[in-house]
């Protein structure tokens, strides 16, 4: 179960034409608003450059959505209970099939950082049908599958999932994959534009 699309065609389509909503001009931006940037970039164990994305001074035009999206994200990360392994997985997996270039070219570096080896971001665009993973990251990957295809997790995957994760980790297992599948939807929808560092798609 790959995603099922040609990485240079699904590219141009996404990032191909000019972003459609502005990102606000750096020098409207607020230090309330760099705060923000801060908090998310020590949720996320980046390095303070006072770099504030695009993606974010886009967000901040619908500030009290931002703020609500913060939160969630800061909750699903800063204290989660799934690793960082899992959630990356997860993430991958989504951004993947979602053909998400923004959110699969930033977790590709943010899932090194948590150990994931190059092989084994490959085997994500795979996913569950890829030799080599553990039962549980095999039932990670075909749980996603399940969700985008069904929008329902089969009860054999969901009773190998719970054979390690509690109840706590099997209820923010399904928020974190519908949290990055609304990030996908925004950042694909507004072609927000990829970042030097950020390959997209082409990143591994």
């Amino acid at each position: 179960m790959s995603g099922g699309y040609d990485i240079e065609s699904r590219m141009a389509e996404v990032n191909g034409s000019p972003q459609r909503i502005a990102p606000i001009p750096e020098d409207e931006l607020t230090e309330e608003m760099h705060a923000i940037a801060r908090d998310l970039r020590t949720a996320f164990n980046l390095p303070e450059n006072g770099y504030f994305p695009e993606v974010m001074s886009t967000q901040l035009r619908c500030p009290g959505l931002f703020k609500v999206q913060m939160d969630m994200g800061l909750e699903l990360v800063a204290k989660g209970k799934l690793s960082a392994r899992d959630r990356e997985i997860a993430v991958l997996r989504t951004g993947w099939l979602l053909g998400a270039p923004y959110e699969w070219g930033e977790h590709v570096a943010l899932g090194k950082r948590h150990g994931l080896s190059q092989e084994e971001v490959e085997r994500t665009k795979v996913g569950s049908d890829a030799p080599g993973w553990s039962d549980h990251e095999r039932a990670i990957c075909k749980a996603v599958e399940e969700l985008r295809a069904n929008v329902m997790i089969t009860d054999e995957t969901w009773a190998t999932l719970a054979a390690t994760w509690d109840d706590t980790q099997m209820m923010e297992f399904t928020i974190l994959c519908g949290q990055y599948t609304a990030t996908a939807y925004f950042q694909n929808a507004t072609r927000i534009r990829l970042p030097e560092t950020n390959l997209g798609l082409r990143a591994i």
